[in-house]
């Protein structure tokens, strides 16, 4: 009878074998052209539509076995595929094709004095470890970016997605074989025991580094257990403050937008700020028509004092000025000044999005000064932070920490540095 240390070592020799792949597979990949990783990808974006059959068949099982769990509504929808949402990731595929290649891109270079020239330029991370959660898109979106950059890629997904992911995968596979790539530069790794990410995220040699991407508690098991190097990702406590020199009109559309376009997103505003000047006209509005689309207003004391006793409004607790909701759901208060403003979200944001709308320019410069996020938003919405959004293509995640990238990543971000150093003999003096 096998034991569970047994089981627990043969996991950790599955991922690091699966490293070990990927990193011989990356050696190959990192020196390819620009024009063979293009046309990689245009193969990979006509596959995806052609075996859209084998896909969707694979991706009905995990949806049937999600619901038969009791899944949430909002969840069976992030797992689920159709045609169109095959459709939309090949054309993701050609969308990345069509960007710079940032390999070989030269960031800096100079001629000393002794002559010897410098060059810093962009080279591939290597072996890219992706864990996250839900969307089978993400598996797509992750290989494109990782290869376009010239990395291989572990991708760790959801039990809940696993026939899906493992469909997508094969038809990776297969068409790196049938371009001349290493089909070890996409690899899965067995998503049923959590151990596999810990495995995964302790990997120092193996892997380079880590991207989780998901909800508050992967994020934090991966950063909190990586010795990898990991970019923390993805939680959003996004606020919206609308100021006292607000466009009433222009402040609702935004608040609106920032709130309801997605719920379930990680640029979606969970808090909004009304200064105390504009609260008596447009607090009530806000709320109103939040409720109108269906959002549960978690009120502080001076809101509810404006409201009343409003169906689907219920008191903040200290909690809710912590919550990524994710959901229907957002806290509601009043400020007394701009200052009180940026106090509250530098006590609970969570470093990802904030936003401003202010017709006053030493309001709005105030506020992009003093507030530490990854993006801040001026007279616009929280949506807006996206790669796409931003021209970068598909992204591979939204860092809110500052280290080796911020904000949404895509191509650059998934390549570091080397220093290339020409000579004609020189020698260094002694001293």
């Amino acid at each position: 009878m096998v034991g569970a240390s047994d089981d627990e070592h043969g996991l950790r020799e599955r991922v690091r074998s699966d490293a070990r792949r990927a990193r011989a597979a990356a050696t190959e990949l990192g020196p390819a052209t620009r024009d063979a990783k293009d046309a990689l990808l245009h193969a990979l974006a006509e596959a995806l539509p052609r075996r859209c059959d084998e896909i969707l068949a694979a991706n009905a099982a995990d949806v049937e076995s999600a619901r038969a769990a009791g899944a949430e509504a909002s969840m069976v929808d992030r797992l689920t595929l159709s045609e169109g949402r095959v459709a939309g990731m090949a054309e993701g595929l050609r969308a990345l094709a069509e960007l710079p290649d940032p390999v070989g891109e030269v960031v800096r270079g100079s001629v000393l004095g002794n002559g010897l020239r410098l060059q810093q330029v962009r080279v591939p991370l290597g072996v890219v470890g992706m864990v996250y959660e839900g969307r089978p898109n993400v598996t797509v979106d992750a290989a494109g970016l990782a290869l376009k950059a010239g990395n291989a890629v572990l991708l760790r997904g959801s039990a809940s997605t696993e026939r899906s992911n493992s469909a997508l995968v094969t038809v990776l596979t297969d068409v790196l074989r049938e371009q001349g790539f290493p089909e070890d530069a996409v690899r899965l790794l067995p998503c049923h025991d959590r151990e596999s990410v810990r495995h995964l995220v302790t990997a120092r040699g193996l892997v380079d580094v880590v991207i989780p991407r998901g909800g508050a508690g992967l994020i934090s098991a991966v950063v909190e257990q990586a010795t990898v190097p990991a970019i923390e990702t993805g939680v959003g406590n996004c606020h919206v403050y609308v100021d006292a020199a607000a466009d009433h009109d222009t402040a609702l559309r935004i608040l609106l937008n920032s709130k309801t376009r997605r719920t379930s997103v990680c640029n979606a505003a969970e808090t909004l700020l009304v200064h105390r000047d504009l609260a008596d006209s447009f607090v009530p509005e806000a709320v109103a028509e939040l409720r109108t689309a269906g959002v549960t207003v978690h009120a502080d004391e001076r809101v509810s004092r404006l409201v009343g006793d409003t169906e689907g409004v219920v008191p903040a607790s200290e909690e809710d000025w912590d919550t990524e909701y994710l959901s229907s759901d957002m806290a509601v208060a009043v400020v007394d000044s701009l200052g009180e403003a940026i106090e509250h979200i530098s006590a609970h944001g969570s470093g990802h999005t904030e936003a401003i709308v202010t017709e006053n320019l030493s309001a709005a410069q105030r506020f992009t000064a003093r507030v530490d996020a990854a993006a801040v938003m001026v007279n616009a919405s929280t949506a807006f932070t996206d790669g796409g959004e931003f021209g970068m293509g598909a992204e591979i995640g939204i860092s809110t920490q500052k280290l080796h990238a911020r904000g949404p990543m895509a191509l650059p971000e998934l390549t570091t540095t080397k220093w290339l150093v020409y000579g004609e003999g020189q020698v260094r003096p002694a001293n």
